[in-house]
């Protein structure tokens, strides 16, 4: 029997949906931010609401006929350079506020070219709150009056809700308030905050009309940032240690019971208005990693996101209590996201870490890119390609929304400047395939079978029973309170028996009349005591109303006074205020210079390094010059040496050459001159005079060039080869003798031939 062998864990498949189910595609919306100057050249032009056209700059030829090519890509709507934030916020972040409070989620994200406005879109600026701020005034206006108390919700590390007594929160609070190192949720009465009090005037404050009384609200957020394809959570109190400080820890992905993926160990703050969760915003903002680059002073270099979750359930049927049932707990979530900008390193001139975060960025936009046209492709064709989402953390964090589980919105920021004109091709080119792509519309969620108004009805009967209370807490007369009166006649003498059954008796008549006598009595003086304290009443009374009216005389005094204190309170109050408000910008601007001065001293102590590993480099080079000149000077030193004693060889062998040669020459004028002789005197032959010493064989054999050899001998090249005949002079002088009349020719042919 064959064993079975060792298979993967099946992937868990999740809930199947109707394949009816609706779709809406994904709403890509179009802002164009102002040019930096008036001399910069634009390459953006809107056409119309929903249309924009790009133009090529100056420079760039676009077709083959040399004319400059126009393009227009269409969106659901365009955002002109004049759109204010709250129009802005109308149309795109208000839907998704509406859809949060009835229980659906939401994604939005801004995506662009770095510094092409992304997050001042999403956070703002004061005087001009973003889509982030806004959208909390917006939640916080329309729960306020209908929020929890702290802690009856609480997160249970799984991605979901669970629902505490009054009692357990109660003591909860009481702990949390007793643990003075723990840092506490900041707290909703504190004053409001002068910058943030300047992101959004009272005049554009909304609030959502269609919220269920009959529920009880808190919201909660978290924010955290994916850097180099690592998440670190924004809000994560770490304890700080100045000897050996420890970097922030990553944290996972994971999957909940309903398959939608959430960051395991996040910190989650409940907050209760706008302030505290603006405030917690902000203490994250300033754990967020921003770089200065050579297109951003404030570069973001990862992606943030900002969740906000809101955690409703229903009133009991009295409308006084949370139903105490964890299924009846509604959860929903709207998620905030800012990108980093796309970037290329030939313009950002990015080295080192700036290099490798501007690589990550580009590689998980890339990979959000690629899951969209899966998507579309899967949409469009019918196929069934596996989406990469887990390539990134960004896409895997957010593939339930692509999948169904809410809204997605996506605002392309646009920086019209000519410099940017090849990446926003991009952008405009991603932002038209994701137009295509659709997702399912969110289902409504289940409607509490309880009846409606039921938190109406309860605040109706406490308001009755609170004035009943007061009515029967007033002031009342003794002859209107029974029991009073009662009280009074059980004190008088009892009655005695009046039945008469005799004429004659007039006991009884007189016990009645000595009875109601003393009842009389002490009625005139119970009268006279009452009276008698009523006067010593009213002269109190009357003693009490002089010393109320000086009293009033001198509380009108200490009013006026304190009128007066008051305004110099509030003048100082202002004072404070602008003083609190210029403190935090100075604070905001100390926060920049610090992060500016932490990237200089970044930037410096890399350029350092750089520097100390080109003069390492240099001295190496150095050295290593240094070692090639002085091989050099040996090598030339050799071949000077070799040539010097070539050279000597070459002219030894020359000047040998022409010794041979000129005592060939000798020798050849000495024999013509002996044959001459001999001619002359042929009668009486003289005897042959001593011959010069001639040159060594050796010598006259050497015609050429000698070098040494390898084996320590000579070697000879031959450069040139002569023959020399010689005759013995006898013999010649008889062969002379022998021809008659030959003397002269024969001479003049020798001649001619020592001369050939």
């Amino acid at each position: 029997m064959q064993r079975p062998g060792k298979g993967k864990t099946p992937r868990r498949h999740g809930p199947k949906k109707a394949s009816n189910t609706e779709k809406d595609p994904v709403g890509v919306y179009c802002r164009i931010r102002p040019l930096g100057g008036e001399d910069e050249e634009c390459c953006v032009e809107m056409i119309s609401s929903s249309t924009i056209q790009l133009h090529a700059p100056d420079g760039l030829k676009a077709n083959r006929n040399g004319e400059y090519k126009e393009t227009q890509y269409s969106f659901k709507k365009v955002f002109g350079i004049n759109t204010t934030q709250m129009e802005l916020f109308e149309d795109v972040a208000r839907p998704l506020v509406e859809d949060l409070i009835h229980c659906k989620n939401g994604l939005l994200f801004t995506y662009g070219v770095t510094g092409s406005g992304k997050t001042f879109t999403m956070t703002g600026s004061p005087g001009e709150g973003g889509l982030l701020p806004r959208s909390l005034d917006m939640l916080f206006n329309s729960i306020g009056p209908f929020q929890a108390k702290r802690f009856v919700f609480k997160p249970d590390d799984k991605n979901g809700m669970e629902i505490q007594g009054q009692v357990d929160a109660l003591l909860e609070r009481q702990k949390r308030d007793s643990q003075p190192l723990v840092p506490k949720t900041p707290s909703s009465r504190q004053k409001t905050d002068p910058e943030f009090a300047d992101m959004i005037s009272s005049e554009e404050a909304c609030k959502s009309d269609s919220v269920d009384e009959d529920c009880c609200y808190s919201v909660f957020v978290s924010y955290i940032e994916v850097y180099n394809n690592y998440i670190y959570d924004l809000l994560e109190d770490a304890p700080f240690d100045p000897i050996r400080p420890k970097p922030p820890q990553s944290k996972i992905l994971r999957e909940d019971q309903n398959h939608n993926m959430y960051v395991a160990g996040c910190t989650e703050v409940e907050v209760k208005s706008t302030e505290e969760a603006f405030e917690v915003f902000w203490k994250g903002q300033k754990k967020r990693r921003i770089a200065n680059t050579q297109l951003n002073r404030e570069s973001s270099r990862s992606h943030s996101v900002f969740t906000v979750k809101l955690a409703q359930a229903p009133l009991d049927a009295d409308g006084d209590h949370i139903l105490q049932d964890k299924n009846q707990v509604n959860v929903s979530q709207l998620c905030l996201v800012d990108l980093a900008g796309s970037e290329r390193t030939s313009r950002t001139r990015a080295e080192g870490s700036r290099l490798r975060e501007a690589g990550n960025i580009n590689q998980s936009l890339m990979t959000l890119r690629t899951c969209m046209e899966v998507l579309r492709e899967n949409q469009m064709c019918g196929t069934n390609r596996m989406v990469p989402y887990r390539d990134s953390k960004v896409t895997h964090l957010f593939k339930n929304y692509f999948d169904g589980e809410g809204k997605v919105r996506m605002i392309v920021c646009v920086n019209p400047k000519a410099d940017d004109y090849d990446e926003t091709m991009l952008v405009m080119r991603f932002a038209e395939m994701t137009q295509e792509v659709e997702v399912a519309r969110p289902v409504d969620r289940p409607i509490c079978g309880l009846a409606a108004g039921r938190r109406h009805r309860n605040q109706a009967f406490k308001d009755e029973l609170s004035r009943r209370l007061e009515d029967r807490g007033g002031p009342s007369n003794a002859v209107d309170d029974p029991a009073l009166l009662n009280m009074i006649i059980e004190s008088l003498p009892a009655v005695p028996p009046c039945e008469l059954v005799d004429p004659a008796d007039d006991q009884t008549l007189q016990r009645l009349i000595e009875v109601l006598e003393r009842r009389h009595r002490m009625r005139q003086m119970m009268t006279e005591q009452v009276n008698k304290t009523a006067n010593t009443l009213s002269s109190k009374l009357q003693q009490l109303d002089g010393q109320l009216n000086a009293k009033e005389t001198i509380l009108h005094e200490q009013r006026s006074k304190m009128g007066e204190k008051e305004k110099v309170i509030t003048n100082q109050r202002t004072e404070i205020e602008r003083l609190e408000k210029k403190s935090k910008t100075l604070e905001y601007k100390i926060d920049i210079l610090q992060k500016t001065t932490e990237m200089y001293e970044q930037d410096k102590r890399s350029l350092q390094q750089e520097l100390e590993t080109r003069e390492q480099r240099l001295h190496r080079e150095l050295s290593e010059k240094r070692r090639m000149e002085q091989r050099m000077q040996g090598m030339v030193t050799d071949t000077k040496h070799k040539w010097e004693k070539e050279c000597e060889r070459r002219v030894n062998a020359k000047q040998l050459e022409m010794q041979n040669k000129l005592w060939v020459k000798d020798e050849k004028l000495k024999q013509l001159k002996a044959i001459v002789t001999e001619s002359s005197s042929s009668s009486c032959p003289t005897e042959h005079s001593d011959k010069p010493d001639r040159p060594s064989r050796e010598r006259d054999r050497i015609l050429g060039n000698v070098f040494k050899t390898r084996g320590g001998g000579q070697a000879v090249q031959f450069t040139d080869i002569e023959t020399l005949k010689q005759q013995c002079p006898s013999a010649l002088s008889r062969k002379r003798r022998s021809g008659s009349g030959e003397g002269p020719a024969q001479i003049e042919d020798i001649e001619n031939r020592v001369s050939s």
